[in-house]
């Protein structure tokens, strides 16, 4: 099984050239840029800005996270948006974008032990 196929993609680095017709920014649309920092002892990714369908859950971000970090089965992993509250599992990531995000991201933390409400 790839985790290619199910992990967000890295964000390119493009900025000299506006999309050309609609179907680009429709493309766009159904992706938005999430950033994930790390908190307290946990890991830092090297990749922090990520490319995310608006439709995956946190949990399989947290899992995605998971994965990309090789924690253990036993390591617990946190969410949190705006280091205030843990959004539910089953959440959205693009509702979360509508209503949390700001500079066109979604700044999510990441930690292995709670920190936050």
């Amino acid at each position: 099984m790839s985790d290619n196929a199910e992990s967000p993609t890295e964000t390119p680095k493009e900025e000299s050239q506006p999309p050309s017709d609609d179907s680009s920014t429709n493309e766009e649309k159904k992706k938005i840029d999430v950033l994930l920092k790390a908190v307290g002892d946990t890991p830092i990714m090297k990749t922090k800005k990520w490319a995310v369908d608006r439709g995956r859950t946190v949990q399989s971000l947290s899992q995605f996270i998971s994965r990309f970090l090789k924690l253990d089965a036993n390591e617990q992993l946190f969410i949190y948006v705006n280091q205030s509250f843990a959004p539910s599992p089953d959440q959205d990531v693009g509702v979360l974008f509508d209503c949390f995000g700001s500079d066109g991201k979604l700044v999510l933390h990441y930690c292995k032990s709670q920190a936050w409400g």
